[in-house]
């Protein structure tokens, strides 16, 4: 029986970050970050807020390792995406634009971008954060699949860097949507729906022969 206990404890121990994490994920979506409390972390994840210290010195960099926890992770399965895409161009967008719903857009991961636009002109420094640890691995990832359907005569010419922020901007507006109006059900907006939409636009936009549909040329 003692041997049993202290395995189970040796678990919860190891398990104590992800829970953190976990909790302070839903607390600085819910709240955003200067209303969360590190005491109501703590003791949403069952712990003390001393075995919170632990793990993180202060709130600042609890926020950075959920965004480490829940962002960086989708921007390594994109770049990996784009490393091993054999076929055309248009395919390898629709595959980076509907994996990065399913892995953040789609979770409550997506409401760091709605806090982030509130509250960063208060914290700075978080916002720093977010745009060297996501912000420009995003673009760079953007860019690289831009420049991909460039060289292979798949896109036409276009001013990479301005199509990035072109490209970012309704997939951060719809995170955004569906975790305020969305949620209160206020003018929804088909998350699918919308996306095949903006697909389907930037691609004739972007492509040498406009395509239909879903099914490139």
């Amino acid at each position: 029986m003692e041997c049993q206990l202290k395995k189970r404890w040796a678990r919860r121990k190891e398990a104590r970050p992800q829970e953190l994490l976990a909790a302070a994920l839903d607390l600085f979506v819910e709240r955003g970050f200067n209303a969360t409390r590190l005491d109501d972390v703590a003791k949403l994840a069952g712990v003390s807020k001393g075995t919170l210290y632990l793990y993180f010195a202060n709130k600042e960099e609890l926020f950075k390792a959920v965004i480490r926890e829940n962002m960086v992770p989708a921007l390594d399965e994109a770049e990996d995406v784009i490393a091993r895409h054999e076929g055309h161009s248009a395919d390898l967008f629709r595959e980076l634009v509907m994996g990065w719903w399913a892995r953040v857009g789609n979770t409550k991961a997506a409401g760091i971008s709605k806090l982030l636009m509130a509250e960063a002109g208060n914290f700075p420094e978080i916002a720093r954060f977010h745009h060297e640890e996501v912000v420009k691995r995003r673009d760079a990832m953007i860019a690289r699949a831009l420049e991909r359907g460039i060289a292979r005569g798949e896109f036409r010419q276009v001013d990479t860097k301005e199509a990035i922020s072109v490209l970012a901007a309704p997939i951060v507006m719809l995170m955004t949507w569906n975790t305020s109006f969305n949620a209160c059900r206020i003018d929804p907006i088909d998350p699918q729906h919308y996306l095949d939409c903006f697909i389907d636009i930037f691609l004739n936009g972007l492509l040498c022969q406009p395509v239909r549909g879903k099914q490139a040329v």
